[in-house]
């Protein structure tokens, strides 16, 4: 090629001053934004150490009982916990805890923890909201993305015997998660553990978990939905079926689970 011909490659455009100012403050605004989401996928982790995989919810009995022998027994009974009992009761009163933190309404939060406890049917159910609740007030304790934020550590510290839902509601009010993104992903949490357990238990496949997840998570955001609005006089934990896979388990004589 002659030096006629040669032409050389053109310089890569700069952004001016100001248009690289512009991006650099969309990106840092686009980082604030994205902050809570990154906060809500820590909290619904498999990873946060609350002791979750240790518990069945009465999954294993039902195993053990030849309720859940495969895929699609396993999707009923899950599928069932999840719309009657998660998406009725625990799901709603997480909403309200939600907002009673981000209003200063401790009384009401106290109440509604109150609830909670009571609602548990077993001795094993009850006691597994509370060590899972009282991990994760440890943990957010010695946190400082929680404990840095003024007062809110000394209003969850406040809170006589935390249920797990009312240390998970701390954590996303105070990461300014929004209310459905929480409630979408407190559902997914519990779907998750349950797929999991039915997984080692029945057992299944891990293709036969995945296909769970999608089949079962496909409901999760009508329900977050619909929870966020149900009114406390509409709330419902009648799952009787529950109830007795859980007293059933207390004296199961093999166990994985601890509930």
């Amino acid at each position: 090629m002659s030096a006629a011909t040669h032409r050389p490659m053109p310089a890569p455009a700069r952004p001016c001053a100001a248009a690289a100012a512009v991006l650099e403050c969309n990106a840092a605004g686009a980082s604030r934004g994205l902050l809570p989401l990154v906060r809500l996928l820590q909290l619904a982790s498999p990873a946060l150490p609350v002791g979750a995989y240790t518990y069945s919810q009465g999954l294993e009995w039902a195993v053990e009982s030849g309720l859940v022998r495969n895929e699609a027994e396993a999707a009923a009974w899950i599928g069932e916990l999840l719309e009657w009992s998660l998406a009725r009761f625990e799901v709603p009163l997480l909403g309200c805890q939600l907002a009673a933190w981000s209003r200063n309404e401790d009384a009401e939060l106290a109440r509604l923890n109150d609830d909670f406890l009571a609602s548990r049917e077993t001795a094993e159910l009850r006691a597994e909201t509370v060590q899972m609740g009282w991990s994760l007030v440890r943990l957010l304790a010695e946190l400082d993305a929680f404990a840095s934020i003024p007062g809110w550590r000394a209003r969850l510290l406040a809170i006589e015997a935390p249920a797990f839902p009312t240390a998970w509601s701390a954590a996303a009010a105070a990461w300014q998660v929004a209310p459905g993104e929480a409630l979408v992903a407190y559902l997914w949490a519990w779907l998750e553990n349950q797929v999991m357990a039915a997984v080692k238990a029945v057992p299944l496949g891990q293709s036969a978990g995945q296909r769970l997840l999608a089949t079962l998570g496909d409901r999760i955001p009508a329900l977050a939905a619909a929870a966020l609005v149900l009114p406390e006089t509409a709330w419902s934990n009648y799952t009787p079926g529950l109830a007795i896979a859980s007293s059933r388990h207390e004296t199961q004589y093999t166990r994985l689970f601890r509930s």
